[in-house]
């Protein structure tokens, strides 16, 4: 057992509504212990920015088109982690040694080995006068892989921690991700597609809403069963050339979906027909499986939807939440990054070929050490 640290994740996902920042205790490896975790909500300014750049941004000539918006945006997302960071800091006696720093992510295209998260991590070091772990991703994609999902080795640690003999992991964020276990405890890892992006693109362009709450809207309305069967169709067609190239890993961003096929449902017949799209994924993956005694454990700000969970848990009794194995499931990713921060300055790989694709076992994460 190797030393232990104390690491800060923070973490800003596809809803850009906040940032979860959390306080963990590990070595790295088997050892791990949550100290503090709080959300911090964006201001009204910064996350109309943050989604009206995401909606600009399809592709690598428009990050270098929109490149000076995206440095303004940059510097004020920092700035408010910054300030996030300090508060909680302030919060807790422990020496934080360092910060696993996400970032905000625009676009994400595994495909073409590019990803952009913003966040500057050099002002952020000297902000918070703490060594900076950031820009996870460069490395994976540097070595073939998709740069994506990063969190199965935590996933893993947590199931050790929890003595869950068998389970699956999901991640119900904008895109949903999943991390699953052979009978040796190896890890796989993929994204499996549209989370809650949809849905709550949805809500902003019909009640400029940021998402629907517990799920009500979409419970209200009907599912309209020809453009669900039309969507599935399209989505599995095109997921299958990239299995192809691929075989298992995929990554996706949330510019890959539209929501050409139900712009003119009603506002409540489109959200249930989105959220059935979500759910008939999930159901999909896991009917494949042939582990019956497997748990399926979801975790991120999806499983807060009630009657999404409702309505998965309707056809599948293997489906439990992270939360109700006293973790709270708002702060996985954020002590994932925490958990990262420290592999990463140890060297310790973060990413794998069964998981994102990389040809082998690598780290990852820039180090930005402090300059007093």
């Amino acid at each position: 057992m190797g030393k232990s640290y104390y690491s800060l994740g923070l973490m800003s996902g596809t809803s850009m509504d906040g940032v979860d920042a959390s306080i963990i205790q590990s070595n790295g490896e088997e050892k791990y212990k949550g100290i503090i975790d709080k959300y911090y909500e964006y201001p009204k300014a910064i996350y109309k920015d943050l989604t009206a750049i995401r909606d600009k941004i399809k592709s690598l000539k428009d990050l270098n088109n929109f490149s000076n918006e995206i440095k303004n945006i940059e510097k004020d997302i920092t700035l408010f982690h910054g300030k996030v960071a300090n508060q909680i800091l302030k919060k807790t006696k422990k020496k934080v040694d360092f910060i696993g720093f996400h970032g905000q992510t625009i676009f994400h295209d595994g495909k073409q080995k590019i990803s952009r998260q913003l966040g500057d991590g050099k002002l952020l070091s000297f902000l918070t006068k703490k060594t900076i772990v950031y820009n996870f991703r460069k490395n994976d994609l540097k070595n073939g892989g998709q740069g994506a999902p990063l969190t199965p080795i935590f996933h893993k640690l947590l199931k050790e921690k929890l003595k869950i003999k068998q389970a699956s992991f999901v991640n119900i964020g904008g895109i949903i991700n999943t991390t699953h276990f052979t009978q040796k405890d190896k890890i796989s890892g993929s994204d499996l597609g549209p989370g809650m992006c949809l849905i709550d693109k949805w809500m902003r362009l019909k009640l400029k809403k940021r998402y629907d709450k517990n799920g009500d809207i979409a419970k209200s309305g009907k599912i309209n069963d020809l453009i669900l069967k039309k969507m599935m169709n399209n989505f599995y067609k095109k997921r299958v050339k990239l299995l192809k190239k691929n075989f298992y890993t995929i990554s996706y961003d949330v510019q890959d979906f539209d929501l050409s096929l139900v712009k003119n449902l009603s506002t409540k017949d489109g959200a249930a027909t989105l959220i059935q799209f979500a759910i008939n994924m999930i159901h999909n993956s896991f009917e494949l499986s042939h582990n019956k005694h497997e748990k399926i454990i979801l975790t991120g700000g999806g499983r807060k939807n009630k009657f999404f969970v409702k309505k998965l848990k309707e056809k599948n009794d293997r489906i439990k939440l992270i939360d109700e194995y006293g973790i709270d499931g708002d702060f996985i990713e954020s002590q994932a990054f925490a958990y990262l921060a420290i592999r990463s300055y140890l060297k310790l790989p973060i990413s794998f070929p069964e998981t994102t694709g990389v040809k082998k076992a690598c780290t990852g994460g820039i180090v930005q050490k402090t300059k007093l």
